[in-house]
């Protein structure tokens, strides 16, 4: 079998597949897209890692491929729907640049208390400005965390290491986690008010994206210092140069930007106070090798033996239970996935009841949909269907499953329990046919609807004319609505409606849903 890699790959990696007679090892990086899509035609695996763009047409130009396996966290550049659909299993190594990224981020944060990059410079250039360079102690200082994952977490206890106060904004975290890692759970905007220091540590999504933003920046507190090793787009760049120009910002320090590599004429570049470096998160030889070594290794077991490990479409299941599991797969992954995004606050306790035809099933995969689900929206990248389970215990979340097998409403039927502090949460799916899952359930209301796609989940008053609004103002912003659902609950006179659009609704779209009269909320949704 041939394994194709397309990026610059550690050679410890390598050479574990080199290793086995029954794999070939085509090395090819750099090539360009139609280049790739020729050598690919033959190759039963591709290994990558940031560079390679696996998209449908480069999938479509494979008809042996069988896995894509990223050397590393991120799958920005694997259009994974597509390769699901072509029944490719994407996997990818989470775990394997922890150390290496946050030790990157407090060198960062080191180097910009201190302006060692411009010093460095200055002496090279035959100069001695001591006065010039004078930095600041991190020594009592406070250090703002956005994001208590793997990496945040690391980043917090190196920091206390230092001696700095150390604050966190993590809405899925539970204050007892925060305190057992030593450090503060606070608001966001309490996080901003009070933090000499901002580093960044959470996955891009619709919540996070440009995070730090004009607005943002106004709470700081003068002479505040960012960092930034995530991800590119979390951090708004022309609010971030505004605010370094007026001085609210004494300095900044990216390792990832908004475009990879940023344009020639990237304004932050030209400024003195800020420190850039080329995504050297991951870029140590300790790392590099373990991941590679770590994917290399996924891969062979994959196709020499069936093994599935870290992948991120699909369980590790034999081939005959795949068949019966598929369907479930999906309705239990979308579960989790809505749940966590209708709900507010660190969520502490998850109850999954299989009920009908799915209780005689194995279970066990199903759990494992669910909590990745529930903490993609949250994580991104990070989990998977093999670590979900171990994330969602990391995060303090307990998990209870009970099997009934005499059916309800519905032949077959999982129903998925969140707590969340105080609020409670519960909804429902079955599957239609042999194939099609569908949401039957929200909280006390009933209805159809199929969980996939760009959504807005509304609660609103039941009154003539308020369908028609929501409607109507949405179309003025020229997203149209591809399927409307709607449940009904006449004693209280209220109703939930779940639109999907083939667009995803604008932030200024739902601002004006929200306005309505007899809207009394609406949450945007990704299934």
């Amino acid at each position: 079998m041939k394994v194709l890699i397309s990026d610059d790959m550690h050679p410890a990696g390598i050479a574990v597949l080199e290793a086995h007679p029954n794999i070939e090892v085509e090395v090819r990086p750099g090539l360009k897209p139609e280049e790739l899509k020729k050598v690919i035609q033959d190759a039963d695996a591709l290994a990558i890692r940031s560079a390679t763009k696996v998209t449908a047409e480069l999938l479509n130009a494979a008809p042996r491929l069988k896995v894509v396996g990223r050397a590393g966290t991120g799958l920005d550049n694997v259009d994974i729907a597509a390769a699901s659909k072509r029944g490719i299993v994407v996997m990818n190594t989470p775990g394997g640049n922890t150390i290496t990224t946050a030790e990157h981020a407090v060198s960062l944060l080191l180097a910009l208390a201190r302006n060692i990059p411009q010093a460095a410079q200055s002496f090279r250039e035959g100069k001695w400005e001591k006065k010039k360079f004078q930095g600041m102690e991190i020594f009592n200082k406070t250090l703002g965390i956005i994001g208590m994952g793997r990496i945040g977490s690391v980043v917090a206890e190196r920091a206390l290491g230092l001696r700095m106060r150390v604050l966190s904004y993590d809405p899925f975290i539970t204050k007892e986690l925060a305190s057992n890692l030593g450090v503060e759970l606070v608001s966001l905007d309490e996080l901003l008010a009070r933090a000499d220091f901002i580093t960044l540590h959470t996955p891009k999504t619709k919540d996070t994206a440009k995070l730090l933003n004009k607005e943002a920046f106004r709470k700081m507190k003068p002479g505040v210092r960012i960092i930034n090793c995530a991800r590119g787009g979390l951090i708004d760049e022309k609010a971030l140069l505004e605010a370094l120009k007026e001085g609210k910002v004494a300095g900044a320090a990216l390792d990832v930007f908004e475009t990879e590599p940023p344009p020639a004429d990237f304004p932050l570049r030209e400024l003195a106070n800020v420190i850039c470096t080329p995504h050297l998160g991951a870029s140590t030889e300790e790392a590099q090798a373990n991941v590679a070594v770590a994917i290399c290794e996924q891969i062979m077991e994959f196709l020499l033996y069936g093994t599935i490990k870290n992948a991120v479409n699909a369980p590790s299941v034999s081939q005959e239970a795949m068949v019966q599991l598929k369907p479930y797969l999906t309705l239990a992954e979308a579960l989790g996935g809505f749940l966590a995004q209708v709900t507010e606050g660190a969520i502490n306790s998850v109850s999954v009841a299989y009920i009908g035809e799915v209780s005689k099933l194995d279970t066990k995969p199903l759990t494992h949909s669910i909590l990745k689900g529930l903490l993609f929206p949250v994580v991104g990248d990070e989990v998977n269907y093999v670590n979900a389970p171990s994330m969602a215990a990391s995060r303090g979340i307990h998990i209870s499953e009970e099997k009934v097998a005499s059916a309800e409403d519905f032949t077959t039927m999982i129903r998925l329990t969140v707590r969340a502090g105080s609020e409670e949460n519960v909804v429902a799916g079955t599957i239609f046919g042999k194939y099609e899952p569908r949401l039957v359930r929200i909280n006390k209301f009933r209805l159809e609807a199929i969980p996939e796609g760009h959504m807005l989940f509304i609660y609103n008053t039941d009154r003539p004319g308020v369908i028609g609004a929501i409607g109507t103002t949405i179309g003025r912003h020229h997203i149209n609505i591809a399927r409307m659902h709607v449940g009904q609950e006449k004693e209280r006179g209220q109703n939930i409606i779940l639109l999907t659009t083939d667009t995803p609704v604008t932030p200024e779209c739902l601002k004006d849903v929200r306005a309505l009269v007899h809207v009394a909320q609406a949450i945007q949704l990704e299934l």
